[in-house]
């Protein structure tokens, strides 16, 4: 099975950080540390998608430095450039129409969420796109206010209300068909993407597990997600782990 993994970013919310290295290569755990994107690899091999593209941008040499090609973590990389930033959709056009299905991640999110699973679930829905769905919960730091017409007249007032949603996982499983929406050289976003597939009638599906799910974008997001991966580090990657770096 076949992984696009969307690495080009330039991560400017992780500023100063990643003006050294590209986002995907934040390190995670204090023991034993582990790049995000290595964590990224290894869960798509275990979970039998060993054939890998990477769409790079920002500090791609770092990338493909570190990644080579993709032996150790039991896939086969093979990488494409961009030279101008394309959308999170928009680089697909750097890859070939697939033949099946295939799989497409942002390659800084940290997750326990199975793969396969999500895959079986797409081709048995007869969707021609699943989203991984995240439940999410944002509370409101502030009284909220109510008004109705005319607009001075208050109808309601809540101290700190909370407001649940479901949020896209950077997660896709997208069918060959999807590359019909996609323009060579023209930046197109994920979400217009399948906006498009889903006003053209393509069904459109959600995919939900119970699992962690973290988006390494923010300071306070990363630091949540290095404790994380700390402390269930074999959730994340199974049985498949690399041996601790020995010194002397």
């Amino acid at each position: 099975m076949q992984a696009i993994v969307l690495a080009g970013g330039k991560g400017t919310r992780l500023r100063p950080f990643t003006h050294v290295f590209p986002k995907p290569l934040m390190p995670l755990g204090d023991d034993n540390p582990m790049p995000i994107l290595e964590v990224v690899l290894r869960q798509l091999a275990r979970f039998g998608f060993d054939d890998v593209a990477i769409i790079t941008g920002y500090l791609t040499e770092y990338i493909e430095t570190f990644c080579r090609d993709g032996r150790r973590f039991g896939t086969r990389i093979m990488y494409r450039r961009e030279v101008t930033p394309l959308g999170t959709a928009g680089g697909l056009t750097l890859i070939d129409r697939p033949r099946e299905p295939v799989l497409v991640l942002n390659g800084d999110i940290l997750t326990t969420l199975d793969f396969s699973d999500m895959y079986k679930f797409h081709r048995q829905s007869g969707a021609t796109a699943t989203i991984a769905a995240y439940p999410r919960t944002v509370r409101i730091d502030f009284g909220v206010l109510d008004f109705a017409n005319p607009p001075h007249v208050l109808t309601g007032y809540r101290e700190k209300p909370e407001f649940s949603f479901e949020v896209s996982m950077g997660l896709y499983i997208l069918d060959p068909c999807a590359w019909d929406y996609l323009a060579p050289g023209s930046p197109l976003s994920m979400p217009e993407l399948l906006e498009a597939m889903r006003h053209d009638g393509r069904p459109v599906h959600a995919f939900r597990q119970e699992c962690e799910w973290l988006d390494i974008g923010r300071h306070d997001d990363y630091v949540a997600a290095n404790e994380i991966f700390q402390t269930k580090r074999s959730a994340f990657l199974g049985d498949i782990d690399r041996p601790k770096l020995k010194i002397g």
